[in-house]
């Protein structure tokens, strides 16, 4: 199961592969589970500065689920509860990474795929990328934990637009939709992606913990406490603070602690 889900180290780095070429890297229960799991250890690691996922085999992201499981293994509703559960973990990993995510995406991005991609902070895709959720064909549903990425990122009527028509569009479209941040040339996305995650890997890890924090409380409708914005204010008594603001004035590049 393990080399369905491959993690390459790049430094402060770590790139996530969809490892099934050969099924343009449909994803399988096996696969969710390690996703999963892996996504946690990774949001565990201090060191860690960014994550990138990507698909094999550079033809695909991925198609979303392997429909071939469905037979065996979400027949009927109890299947797919227990499915789901599996799912919704790896789902709920990638939303809570405490670290930068990346999706670079090559090829078809639907589905799974696009719930995967939705949950990632930045989406960098080829030109002929293609996206979609045409699951209204199968007569299936998103549920809850499935749905909720694609509407905090485009919204409800574009969310509507998608899985009511069920349509496959280009990255053009999927760029005016919010969905994707970046179309580039197909032969450039893999370099685009590393650039981006190096720029992000060169930035204080605590900042963009922070950032990502508070952009997710901000999704609660709730008034922040007095503690909440407080926590504004925690970044002044950390070293990286310190060596960031000495770097600009001394005109150097900065080489953050993490601390």
């Amino acid at each position: 199961m393990s080399d369905l889900i491959l993690v390459q180290r790049d430094g402060p780095v770590a790139t996530v592969i969809l490892n099934r070429p050969d099924k343009l890297n449909a994803l399988t229960k096996p696969m969710w589970t390690r996703l999963g799991a892996v996504m946690e250890e990774l949001s565990a690691e201090d060191a860690l500065r960014c994550v990138v996922l990507r698909g094999a085999g550079g033809r695909a992201f991925s198609p979303g689920n392997d429909i071939s499981e469905f037979e065996t293994d979400r027949s009927n509703p109890e299947q797919a509860k227990a499915y789901g559960e599996i799912l919704h973990r790896s789902l709920t990993a990638l939303k809570t990474c405490r670290h930068p995510t990346v999706a670079l995406i090559e090829g078809i991005c639907v589905g799974g795929g696009l719930e995967i991609a939705a949950l990632c902070d930045i989406r960098i895709c080829g030109l002929s990328s293609r996206f979609g959720v045409p699951i209204k064909r199968l007569g299936l549903v998103m549920a809850y934990p499935e749905i909720d990425g694609l509407r905090r990122l485009v919204g409800r009527a574009t969310t509507l637009e998608i899985l009511l028509e069920g349509r496959v569009f280009d990255a053009e479209e999927a760029l005016a939709k919010g969905l994707i941040n970046r179309v580039v040339p197909d032969g450039e996305v893999e370099a685009e992606a590393t650039a981006t995650a190096k720029r992000i890997a060169e930035g204080a890890p605590l900042v963009a913990r922070w950032h990502k924090a508070f952009l997710e409380r901000l999704e609660d409708p709730r008034p922040l406490t007095e503690a909440e914005s407080d926590e504004g204010y925690v970044c002044y008594a950390t070293e990286d603070f310190q060596i960031g603001y000495r770097s600009f004035l001394e005109k150097k590049k900065p080489e953050f602690k993490g601390r």
